[in-house]
């Protein structure tokens, strides 16, 4: 809803770079967007997790050495191929030598300029993987039905799970955002379960703080789903998250952009105001009379 838009301005922070990705087109971006939305195994991830770090190198390899590579065994390598949609692990394996030969040249430009670029190819990759709304709108239902939804981020996601919770809570009853490490933070977690709380949006950044990793292992453990928003569809967190949304970091500059993370919120953010339906419409009406009554707002 353009409501939701309408109260704040957007919002874009950073973090540390680790390595430079310049390419309008990269063989990982392609290999992002092939795993967008499956459901992976350990053995799975560990998989991907390889094919990531290591894809030129894994475009020659058969499928018994992708295998020790990764540290699986090769039946685990066959269903994930076919998991991916192939035949046979040689129609795979032309794939990733497609990505290679498909991969742009990196562009002219100052640094900040390359790194504007990468936040507008990490935009346009999301762009692409939103079209099919059908699993983000049952994940909205159902953290819409939790009371209360739990959100939470810490150190350099904080800033987002912040504005999340901020925005969810002109559409939701009682929106928890929990930013604080700790034990305070398992505390809050086990307040809310008892509360009623069946939903926890957790959002981490790199790099992925193991309080994190503990929170969303205990929220797991209460009963809580947890609905993971990061940069990567595979990673040493995505393990704990029961539904796993993902929009690409950039990295071009000394600090991460999270430009793209922050458009992947928002549009989470939409798919549950139209879950909540006329409710939303009525607690966004609600909002603008009484922030109209209080003057909270300078005029345009």
């Amino acid at each position: 809803m353009k409501h939701i838009l309408r109260h704040e301005s957007r919002v874009m922070t950073m973090a540390v770079s680790r390595q430079p990705r310049t390419g309008a087109s990269t063989p990982s971006r392609a290999l992002h967007e092939l795993l967008a939305g499956r459901t992976l195994t350990p053995a799975q991830r560990r998989i991907a997790q390889y094919l990531l770090a290591n894809i030129g190198e894994a475009a020659a390899l058969t499928s018994g050495e992708l295998a020790e590579r990764a540290g699986v065994s090769q039946p685990s390598v066959t269903r994930f191929v076919s998991l991916l949609g192939f035949e046979g692990f040689p129609q795979f394996r032309r794939a990733m030598r497609g990505f290679l030969e498909a991969a742009e040249p990196a562009e002219e430009g100052n640094k900040l300029q390359l790194g504007v670029r990468e936040d507008i190819a990490r935009l346009e990759t999301l762009h692409t993987e939103l079209a099919g709304q059908e699993r983000l709108a049952g994940i909205a239902e159902r953290l819409y039905a939790s009371v209360p939804l739990v959100v939470s981020g810490l150190r350099v996601s904080a800033h987002v799970a912040g504005l999340f919770g901020y925005l969810a809570a002109k559409i939701h009853p009682d929106v928890r955002v929990l930013t604080n490490g700790g034990t305070v933070l398992l505390d809050q977690l086990g307040h809310a379960r008892a509360a009623g709380a069946s939903e926890a949006v957790f959002f981490a950044m790199p790099r992925y703080p193991r309080e994190t990793a503990a929170a969303m292992r205990f929220a797991g453990e209460l009963g809580m789903r947890i609905v993971l928003i990061t940069d990567e569809p595979v990673s040493a967190i995505t393990e704990h998250a029961g539904d796993v949304l993902h929009a690409g970091v950039g990295s071009e500059l000394v600090f991460d952009s999270h430009a793209a993370i922050v458009s992947l919120s928002v549009a989470l953010l939409e798919t549950i105001a139209d879950a909540a339906g006329p409710r939303a419409r009525q607690r966004l009406e609600g909002f603008d009379r009484y922030a109209a009554e209080q003057e909270i707002f300078t005029e345009r």
